[in-house]
C-alpha cells in the first residue's frame, strides 16, 4: 500500500516545460551567429591567401564551402633548372572551420615519390591538429614548403652519392686495367710453359743458315726466292743508258784456261 502511494506521487510530479521553446530559440540563434562567424573567418582567410599567393591559388568553389588549391614549391626551386619538384594541395573548408580541420588532399605532384607525398600529408594533418580554433591554411602551406626544401636536400645528397659511386666504379676499372692479372702459382706455371714454347720456336727459326746446317746452292736460292730472277734486270733498268762496259776485259779470252762443265 505504501508503494502504491509513492508511485502515485511520482506520476503527479509537476513538469515545467514552459522554458523549452525559449531555450531552443536561443540555441538556434547562437548556432546561426556561430556559423556566420565561421563564414566570415573563412572569407577573410581566402582574401588574405589570394593576396599572399596571387599566382599559386585557384578558387574552385565558394558554396556551400570554399574549396581551393595552392601550388607549393620549395624556395630553392627558383635556382634549380633540373629535377624541379612541386605539389598542388587542395583545401576544402567544413562548416565549422577553423574549429574543424580543413579537408586536405594532394591532387598533383612533380618529381615527388610516394613516400614524399605521405610525409607531406602527415605533416599538414599534424599541424592542423595543433592549430584548431585558428585559421591555419597559411601555416599548413608554410610547413609543406619547408618539407619540400628538405626533400630537395635529400635528392641532392642522393644524386651526389650516386655520382661518387659511378666515379669510384670508373676509377676501379681503370686501376684494374693497369694492374694486370693477379699472379698465382698456377698462372705463373702456365705462362712459363707458353714462354718456353715460344723460345724453342724462335730457336728453330734462327737455326736455319747457321753453321752445321746445309748451305743452299745458288740454284736452290733462286728456286726458293724468285725475286732474285729480276734483280739484275731491275738494276739495269734503274741505271739506264749510263752503264759502261770495259771491252778490254773480254779480249784474249782464248788465252784463258776454262774447263767446260756438263
Amino acid at each position: 500500500m505504501k508503494n502504491k502511494n509513492t508511485t502515485s506521487r511520482l506520476l503527479h510530479f509537476p513538469v515545467n516545460t514552459r522554458e523549452s521553446p525559449p531555450n531552443l530559440q536561443v540555441a538556434a540563434e547562437n548556432r546561426v551567429q556561430k556559423m556566420t562567424e565561421y563564414r566570415e573567418e573563412q572569407t577573410n582567410e581566402i582574401e588574405a591567401l589570394e593576396s599572399i599567393y596571387p599566382e599559386e591559388l585557384t578558387v574552385l568553389t565558394r558554396e556551400p564551402c570554399h574549396c581551393f588549391t595552392i601550388t607549393i614549391s620549395p624556395q630553392e626551386n627558383e635556382e634549380e633548372t633540373e629535377n624541379r619538384i612541386s605539389c598542388t594541395v587542395q583545401f576544402t573548408y567544413t562548416e565549422k572551420y577553423p574549429d574543424e580541420k580543413p579537408v586536405t588532399e594532394i591532387t598533383d605532384t612533380d618529381n615527388l615519390e610516394d613516400d614524399h607525398i605521405d610525409s607531406l600529408l602527415e605533416l599538414m594533418n599534424k599541424e592542423a591538429e595543433e592549430n584548431l580554433g585558428m585559421v591555419m591554411v597559411f601555416t599548413l602551406v608554410s610547413a609543406a614548403q619547408e618539407r619540400l626544401n628538405e626533400i630537395v636536400d635529400e635528392l641532392k645528397e642522393r644524386q651526389e652519392e650516386e655520382k661518387l659511386r659511378k666515379e669510384k666504379e670508373i676509377e676501379e676499372a681503370e686501376k684494374k686495367r693497369f694492374e694486370g692479372t693477379h699472379v698465382t702459382i698456377e698462372t705463373f706455371l702456365a705462362w712459363k710453359a707458353k714462354f718456353v714454347e715460344e723460345i724453342e720456336r724462335e730457336k728453330k727459326k734462327r737455326s736455319i743458315g747457321q753453321p752445321g746446317t746445309k748451305k743452299l746452292t745458288g740454284k736452290e736460292l733462286f728456286m726458293q726466292d724468285h725475286t732474285l730472277d729480276s734483280s739484275d734486270v731491275q738494276f739495269l733498268e734503274e741505271e739506264g743508258d749510263s752503264v759502261q762496259v770495259d771491252e778490254s776485259l773480254f779480249q784474249d779470252l782464248d788465252d784463258l784456261d776454262i774447263d767446260d762443265e756438263d
